[in-house]
């Protein structure tokens, strides 16, 4: 067989005999050199992405699977401290809600509101139409942390509220406690009122500086107001007497007394006894002076008495 090798401009420029064993020498060395150059190629390649050391390449993904796996652990990790934090501040949050719905019940009862109004032992009612928020984007990590924490601000701001409602009302019930109301004795008839009368005992024309109650000796004599004795003993006119401090510029007198119970420098709560219903004095029988006195000036009881009706 012969190859006649043709140039386009020049025509025939040569031929090669395949007969000749040089020939196909030459093409049998072109082969082999080329298929060992193929098999070095791909054994570089191989090298390159290392399937040729395959251990190297199972340490490597196991190397990669170790990060990997420590990478997850550190995600548990911190989502149990999350879950726990947030654990911590749920308690906290029921207890200021317990503490809250105990003080707001002890409001409800000082202020004498309507327990239906203000029922802090149950679910308070709510209502309107449903507008319902992405769920995705609703109970994401962080929007739960600051819905929390905007839910703690609020029980905190409540809670100083109720604090200051407290102390108010608290204020309130003590300025009730020191002002004069009620009646001095449980049983009897008011005998003498307050202002002008005739004396009972000359029968002249006089001032009356308080109210007279008749009643058994012996009966209980009560404080209207919550004080401090400033006097337990006899006094002229007045016979046995206690007196009583109650701050604000009020003082009561209760006096004809068969008997004082208190002492001078005792704190007396309001309908506490302070004395026994007698006749000592200018008294023409059982009964109980009793006087009320604005700065230091004696004003109609009766207003007081009827204050508590």
């Amino acid at each position: 067989m012969q190859l006649i090798l043709l140039s386009k401009g020049r025509g025939q420029v040569g031929h090669f005999q395949l007969r000749s064993p040089k020939v196909w020498l030459g093409l049998t060395g072109l082969a082999v050199v080329g298929v060992a150059a193929v098999f070095y190629l791909g054994f570089k390649t191989a090298t390159l992405v290392g399937v040729s050391q395959p251990q190297l390449q199972v340490a490597a993904w196991r190397s990669e699977l170790a990060e990997q796996s420590s990478i997850v652990k550190d995600a548990r990790r911190s989502a149990s401290e999350n879950l726990d934090a947030l654990a911590l501040r749920v308690g906290q949050l029921n207890a200021h809600v317990i503490r809250l719905d105990a003080l707001g019940n002890r409001l409800t009862k000082m202020a004498g509101l309507d327990a239906g109004e203000f029922d802090f032992d149950s679910v308070p009612s709510l209502g309107g139409p449903e507008e319902l928020l992405p769920v995705a984007d609703d109970f994401k990590g962080p929007n739960l942390l600051m819905a929390l924490d905007a839910l703690g601000e609020q029980v905190n701001d409540r809670a100083q509220q109720l604090d200051i409602l407290e102390d108010f009302l608290l204020n309130r019930k003590l300025s009730s406690e020191v002002k004069p109301q009620g009646r001095p004795v449980a049983s009897g008839y008011m005998s003498s009122y307050f202002g002008q009368r005739s004396d009972p005992f000359t029968g002249r024309p006089a001032f009356h500086k308080g109210v007279d109650f008749a009643g058994k000796r012996g009966a209980d004599v009560f404080a209207v107001a919550s004080g401090v004795v400033t006097w337990s003993g006899t006094r002229y006119g007045y016979g046995e007497m206690v007196e009583l401090n109650h701050g604000n510029g009020y003082v009561t007198r209760y006096a004809h007394n068969a008997e004082n119970t208190v002492a001078v420098g005792d704190t007396v709560k309001k309908g506490e006894i302070v004395a026994k219903m007698g006749s000592t004095g200018r008294a023409t029988g059982p009964n109980l002076h009793f006087e009320v006195l604005q700065h230091g000036k004696v004003v109609n009881p009766l207003a007081y008495i009827k204050a508590s009706k």
